[in-house]
């Protein structure tokens, strides 16, 4: 039981990071509408830069050569899942009446960091299950990569409709999943085994999806050259960090 007791320690206090976002209650609201676009050209790189430096090449590392082909098909799978996925939000949000204002990538958003989170928490379990040691590197390292990420998330739901309280309440709510694949992690690992790393090809598929489809839409062909210049810039500083952490 004791592992199972830092499995939720590290994945509780992995979730709570979810509430950097709350940095932004601190600014005058008009700044902050200044730097939205800047926090979703950042999260566009964060995402796309997480599917192809983390993602991808930690399933590749996982499987057979032999395997490597179905890590690509997941891949697709998660891309074209979302695909259908928004146009099914698109339609439902066009005919209710609920929170028209709200754009249908931000529950995408949601949709997508929870499964990822979910993918993290079953991730630090099976580390933990090797050792200690290996389990709190794990642990830090995706803390680390959670910091940036979550910044750039809660930047899209408030560019997207949200308000600031709401968006951290279900940017919290998506980071709980953590706890929930910690949990499942520890208990069905001897289960699903190594089954769950073609999760993350999946995962892979719906960053990329978000980021190529939606913010990279919403950050070009809007502004004077200067200005996407510098969302360009801030897009490749969100990949640096991914490829840093």
């Amino acid at each position: 039981m004791e592992v199972l007791f830092y499995i939720l320690l590290s994945t509780i206090l992995i979730s709570f990071i979810s509430f950097i976002g709350v940095l932004t209650l601190f600014l005058k609201e008009r700044f902050l509408n200044k730097i939205l676009l800047v926090l979703v050209a950042f999260s566009a790189g964060a995402l796309i830069g997480g599917a192809f430096l983390h993602l991808i090449p930690e399933a590749i590392a996982e499987v057979e050569s032999k395997e490597i082909l179905k890590i690509f098909l997941f891949l697709i799978l998660g891309f074209s899942t979302f695909y259908i996925l928004e146009h099914f939000i698109y339609w439902h949000h066009h005919h209710s009446l609920s929170h028209p204002e709200i754009h249908p990538f931000s529950y995408l958003i949601l949709i997508s960091d929870a499964i990822h989170n979910f993918i993290d928490g079953v991730i630090i379990a099976a580390s933990f299950l090797i050792s200690l040691p290996t389990g709190l590197a794990v642990s830090l390292a995706i803390a680390l990569h959670e910091i940036p990420q979550e910044l750039g998330d809660f930047g899209i739901l408030i560019y997207g409709g949200f308000k600031k309280a709401r968006a951290l309440l279900v940017n919290f709510l998506t980071a709980f999943t953590a706890i929930l694949g910690g949990v499942a992690g520890f208990f069905l690992y001897e289960i699903i085994g190594k089954s769950v790393v073609f999760l993350l090809p999946f995962a892979a598929g719906t960053f990329l999806y978000i980021g190529a489809s939606d913010l990279i839409p919403e950050i070009k062909n809007k502004f004077s050259t200067k200005k996407s210049l510098i969302h360009f810039f801030i897009f490749l500083l969100g990949i640096l960090i991914m490829w840093i952490i």
